[in-house]
Order: structure tokens, then C-alpha cells, then sequence
């Protein structure tokens, strides 16, 4: 009988924890998502579609964020004429206008970066109290508005931070065909 009770309860403890700990699947549509710039400036995520977006949110105090913001900004650099935009989001304590402003102008980043509360990015992330978010969080949004991949959670892909796995990646999606639809008038970016 004791065994039977350790089996129930291993079984429901192992339940429990795969919802706490999990993140919503991707490939999923992507919620709206605003960037507050610091210029005033507000970018809906949704303008950008037409586009591969590598979303990182992260904290300004982590040298391993500000390494996956020099990354993106390189492949910016070598990607963007092709249809390929990096985003930076900002957020936690120390998200603050003029420590954000010094740091995109000291690691030269290409690309915008805006801020935001821990608040809204957990909920564009579907993620509860209960989960541990790392930092920093990669978001891959191909050009129909869909989230491919993501770094964080259970089903994370920490490869995301590689910039090789990261370039191969985006240079796929980049390859996919975008269908317009009568109510787009332009054509996808190549």
C-alpha cells in the first residue's frame, strides 16, 4: 500500500510541476506587443509583420543580455537588407530611460530598444507566477506574425543565444515564402 501512495504522489507531483514550468507550444500566433522607445516613439510588434523579428527582452545589468544585444545588433548588420529585424525590450528595475539610452548608444545597437514592466512581459509570454523566467528571453517571430521559437522555459531553446544556430535559423525563415493577401498591398521584404 505504501508504494501505491509514493506512485500517486510522484505521479501528481510530476503533473503539477509540467504546468507550473510550462511555457504555451510554439509555433503559436504572436500577441500585439508595444516598444515604448525612449525617443517617445511607440512600435507595435503587428508592424512589423512582413519581417523576422528576434525579440530579446532583457536586463540592462547582465553582461549575458548585453552579449545577445551585440549579437543581434551584428546580425542586424548582416541580415536586415534581407528582411530581418532585431528588437530589444527592456524591463525590471533598472529599466529606466537615461540608463537605456547610454547603453544603446555605448554597444552602438542598430536596432530599437525600448523598455516595458515585467508585468506585460509576462503576460506576451504566457507566463505565470509560478515559472522562472531567464534572462535573457529570445523571441523568433516569422513574417506571418508567428513565434517559431523561444529561449526561455521548458520547452526554451537556449541554442537561440548561438549566434551561428540564431543566423541559420533566421536565414531559413527569411527563405520561406510570405503570402500577401488581398488586404496587404505590399510584398514581403526579401
Amino acid at each position: 500500500m505504501r508504494w501505491r501512495t509514493l506512485a500517486l504522489l510522484i505521479a501528481f507531483l510530476t503533473l503539477s510541476s509540467s504546468t507550473l514550468f510550462s511555457n504555451t507550444p510554439v509555433p503559436r500566433k504572436s500577441p500585439e506587443f508595444a516598444i515604448a522607445e525612449p525617443s517617445g516613439k511607440t512600435t507595435l510588434l503587428s508592424s512589423l509583420q512582413g519581417k523576422v523579428v528576434v525579440m530579446e527582452f532583457l536586463f540592462m545589468n547582465s553582461e549575458h543580455c548585453l552579449r545577445v544585444a551585440k549579437t543581434l545588433n551584428k546580425l542586424q548588420g548582416d541580415l536586415g537588407q534581407r528582411g530581418f529585424q532585431s528588437v530589444g525590450v527592456v524591463f525590471g528595475r533598472n529599466a529606466d530611460e537615461q540608463r537605456l539610452v547610454y547603453m544603446v548608444d555605448y554597444l552602438k545597437l542598430a536596432y530599437p530598444v525600448g523598455f516595458t514592466t515585467s508585468a506585460k512581459v509576462d503576460s506576451f509570454l504566457g507566463r505565470t507566477g509560478n515559472e522562472i523566467l531567464s534572462i535573457p528571453q529570445v523571441v523568433v517571430v516569422d513574417r506571418a506574425g508567428m513565434i517559431r521559437a523561444t529561449s526561455g522555459g521548458r520547452r526554451g531553446d537556449a541554442k537561440l543565444e548561438d549566434e551561428s544556430y540564431l543566423r541559420d535559423l533566421i536565414d531559413g525563415l527569411l527563405k520561406e515564402d510570405f503570402p500577401t493577401t488581398p488586404d496587404k498591398k505590399r510584398a514581403a521584404p526579401r
